[in-house]
């Protein structure tokens, strides 16, 4: 990986160290809301582009972290994969690296897994100037402490992300979205039912009195769970609209919910046991992953979001608007001194992304 994209950056980050001057990693910008604010000289990876290598039989894309999101989706689409968590895009522009520092995973989550459970290996810039790699480009390569899929959902604290091994997987055959009428008890005890029958389920959505779910996978699976779930048949093209709100965020619950942000409000994002009941929070809710994601649009204060979370068994994150350097739940002192010992590990002057995740960090 040694060109002048990487010596450059390279460059920064040593200059940056003996001034004691903090860089803020930056690619497309689409995810700058997430997280807490960072006070530091924009460190623009976008030059670090381009797919390394590709093998669609190995179901394995090695890809440099300043690359579009957009454009790896499209060269795995032509042959016929995907990257099966649906990262969320937001907005145009997305970079490949930006998807695993953030972490974040869309409607299929519950059935597929995370970003961190497809990233086997990656390239790192540590906060010494170092190149440093991880893990490889299959499992079997995986042993000891797996730092490759730690720096997903890192937030770029540990360092800069140059180039990544992800597992791709063919796109599913078939799929077929139903809707039904439940409010939201009924929704979540139906939710949870399901979930425990060999149904290809492959994501779910609940707002406003009704439940959407999508069918994914063999022709024969797909068409046999459709004939014993029953529901209302939305049309594929309609569906294929709907989820892509869902993944990025344009559905009409986000829209109001960036509307409601501007205005003071909070877009809450709650993790919590798939069994937990209906939490009883002011504001709208919509829930996806089987119940185990709920988002809450309200201006009830942080301590009473975080209470209710964490008595359901999960916690809260202020994922759009709320405090600054307020956006992920305290954790307990014993995490906090591991999160230290890995920031003092790869970055011990402390100059990427500082207070990104946590103001001490």
């Amino acid at each position: 990986m040694a060109d002048a994209a990487l010596d450059a950056i390279v460059d920064r980050v040593r200059a940056a160290r003996a001034d004691k001057t903090p860089l803020a990693i930056t690619g497309g910008g689409t995810k700058a809301f997430y997280g807490g604010p960072v006070t530091g000289a924009p460190l623009d990876v976008r030059p670090l582009a381009g797919i390394s290598s590709y093998e669609p039989s190995e179901l394995v894309v090695t890809v440099r972290a300043g690359t579009p999101l957009a454009e790896l989706e499209a060269a795995l689409a032509e042959k016929g994969q995907c990257l099966p968590f649906e990262p969320p895009r937001f907005a145009a522009g997305g970079t490949v690296g930006g998807m695993v520092a953030a972490g974040l995973s869309g409607p299929a989550r519950p059935a597929v897994g995370g970003v961190r459970d497809y990233v086997l290996g990656a390239t790192l810039l540590n906060g010494k100037a170092e190149v440093v790699s991880f893990g490889g480009q299959v499992m079997k390569n995986v042993a000891g402490y797996d730092v490759s899929r730690l720096l997903a959902g890192s937030m770029g604290l540990l360092g800069v992300l140059c180039e990544v091994s992800l597992k791709v997987l063919p796109q599913p055959v078939a799929a077929a979205t139903l809707r039904f009428e439940l409010d939201e008890a009924a929704a979540l005890r139906q939710l949870n039912t399901w979930g425990g029958q060999p149904l290809p389920l492959s994501a779910s959505a609940w707002w406003d009195g009704m439940l959407v779910l999508r069918l994914a996978g063999a022709a024969a699976a797909v068409q046999s769970a459709k004939r014993a779930l029953g529901g209302e048949v939305i049309d594929a093209a309609l569906a294929a609209g709907f989820w892509q709100g869902m993944r990025d965020q344009t559905d009409e619950f986000f829209v109001g919910a960036a509307k409601a942000v501007q205005g003071g409000a909070t877009l809450w994002r709650l993790a919590v046991p798939q069994t937990a009941p209906p939490l009883g929070l002011p504001g709208e809710q919509l829930l996806e992953w089987g119940g185990a994601q709920r988002w809450v649009v309200t201006s009830a204060p942080a301590p009473a979001l975080r209470d209710v979370a964490a008595r359901a068994g999960g916690h809260a994150t202020a994922f759009r608007g709320g405090a600054p350097g307020d956006a992920f739940a305290p954790v307990a002192p014993a995490l906090m001194t591991i999160h230290r010992g890995l920031k003092h590990a790869f970055d011990p002057d402390r100059i990427f992304n500082p207070g990104r995740l946590y103001p001490e960090l």
